[in-house]
Formats: C-alpha cells, sequence, structure tokens
C-alpha cells in the first residue's frame, strides 16, 4: 500500500497489472503547504477480526488553518476503503502547515502510536515542553476501547494516565518526528527528530522520556528562545546528527532479515536532505 499525499492509498500486488486506488480523500484534504495532504497509514494488527485502516490526513475547514485528523475507514474483501465507513478518531487543530501529526504505527502491545510535531512555524517552538497539548509528542491510545467523549481509550500505564499531562502522551520534548518504529525483536522504540538550526536526532525513546525540544537541539542548548537551558532529566540523543552531513532526519528500521547477516540488529536511518543513509550498533 502507497500513500499519496495529494492522490489517492494505492495497493500494488501481483495481481495486479497497474496499482488499484483504494481511498480517495481529495474532496477533504487541505493541499495548503507542502507537509500536508495525506500522511500516513496502519491497519489494525488483528486485520482478520478487526477490518479497519487508520489514516491520518489534512482536513480543511475547523477553527485554525487546518486539521489533523487521525480517522478509522472499515476496508471490504476487496481492500477497497469504504470512505462512508469513517469514525473521526482524534482531531489536532494547526496553526501552521508543518510540523503536523506526522505517522502512525501499531506497537507490539497492540496500541496505536502517533507522532505529533510541534506546530511549526516558530523559532524555538516551546510545545515539546508543555504537557497539556498534544504537539511535541508521542501518543500512545487504544483504539480498541472509547471513552467517550473520546473515541479511543487511554492505556492505563500511560504515563500521565493519571494526571500531570494530556493522558494520551507516551513520550515529550520532540519538534517533528519524521518516522519512528518498533525493533521487531526487542520491542524497542526508534525515533528520528527533525532538527532546525544545527542538529537532527536519533532517538531511543522510553515511556514518559523528555527529548529535550525546544530547551535542547541535538546534544547541545538551543539558543534562539527564551527558555532556561536547564536539562536535568531531558535524554538526549542516541545520534545527533550535525548539518554538515544531513538536514532532515528519516527513521529508521532496525535490520532483523536474513540477507545481509552483517546488519542484523542495526538501526538503519537516512537524511532527506543530503541522501545520507546510515546504520548503527545500538549496541556500541
Amino acid at each position: 500500500f502507497l500513500v499519496n499525499q495529494r492522490g489517492p492509498v494505492q495497493r500494488f500486488g501481483p495481481e495486479h497489472s497497474a496499482p488499484m486506488a483504494v481511498l480517495d480523500l481529495a474532496d477533504v484534504i487541505f493541499t495548503g503547504h507542502h507537509e500536508t495532504g495525506t500522511v500516513d497509514l496502519a491497519f489494525h494488527p488483528d486485520f482478520a477480526q478487526n477490518r479497519f485502516a487508520y489514516v491520518l490526513y489534512s482536513a480543511k475547514g475547523g477553527s485554525s488553518q487546518f486539521e489533523a485528523r487521525l480517522s478509522r475507514f472499515s476496508v471490504g474483501e476487496d481492500m477497497v476503503f469504504d470512505v462512508s465507513s469513517e469514525v473521526v478518531m482524534l482531531v489536532e487543530p494547526q496553526p501552521h502547515g508543518s510540523h503536523s501529526v506526522n505517522h502512525v504505527v501499531f506497537g507490539p502491545d497492540g496500541m496505536l502510536y502517533v507522532a505529533v510535531g510541534d506546530g511549526g512555524n516558530g523559532v524555538g517552538q516551546p510545545n515539546g515542553q508543555d504537557l497539556s497539548t498534544l504537539k511535541g509528542t508521542i501518543l500512545r491510545i487504544d483504539v480498541d476501547t472509547a471513552e467517550p467523549p473520546r473515541a479511543y481509550g487511554i492505556p492505563s500505564d500511560n504515563p500521565f494516565a493519571e494526571g500531570g499531562g494530556a493522558p494520551e502522551i507516551w513520550a515529550y520534548g520532540f519538534r517533528n518526528v519524521w518516522r519512528f518504529s518498533f525493533d521487531s525483536e526487542t520491542g524497542d522504540l526508534w525515533a528520528g527528530d527533525v532538527g532546525q538550526s544545527t542538529h537532527e536526532e536519533v532517538n531511543l525513546v522510553v515511556k514518559g522520556g523528555n527529548y529535550g525540544w525546544a530547551v535542547m537541539e541535538g546534544d547541545l542548548c538551543f539558543p534562539d528562545n527564551d527558555l532556561s537551558c536547564e536539562h536535568d532529566g531531558m535524554i538526549d540523543p542516541v545520534v545527533a546528527i550535525d548539518h554538515v552531513e544531513g538536514v532532515s532526519v528519516t527513521g529508521g528500521f532496525v535490520y532483523r532479515g536474513s540477507e545481509i547477516p552483517e546488519m542484523v540488529g542495526r538501526l538503519l536511518y537516512a537524511d532527506f536532505g543530503s541522501g545520507n543513509i546510515w546504520a548503527l550498533d545500538p549496541e556500541t
């Protein structure tokens, strides 16, 4: 399945002579910024019993410039999504086109993890340190339980389930996480966080972790804001990529295949600007 930012979600397979469109949101997506449109897709982990797909997209309307939506769609036996079945699960108003809601992945625990950018268009946007907002976070929600007025449930072991912050938050202090994944063997959560002035980050994400933005950028104090550089309790990235080497980190994935034995266990990540690809040995 291929998510096209400005076009339909497409299905590829040996039974098709050409890609097959399975979902077209052209009538409702907001395309006023280069980062907006249809953004991501995840299928329910128990798809045989729950034929649902969860789609992130930018929607027209709302009280702000646009809304970032996480919606659930029913999927037919032909793998075509039923547009009329849409259930809007989560809405996050967006003041600017960049750094919106970026990525959805089901974890090994069956919970849905959602990366939310810091809202963009601000030097040192401080949302990452504000636990009352979902911006600048990775969320963790239970899509199999609705707790009205929410269309989802709050896992009881989320770090702020009992208070102290938005209960959906799993980790925070991010600028713009652009792709994350779980190691299929260890369950570790790895995230690439796009930097602003000097550094990109690769983070090993843990429950309740604070990854520093906008106090820190990479492993350095971020000077272009009016925040204190006090960073006790903040977690440094595993890798800080200087902007000499890359300007927009993407990824990555821990390789657990069998074709390249020397790569097993290494985290592969890349950079959108430079085209560089790296392999990290987490053990070193």
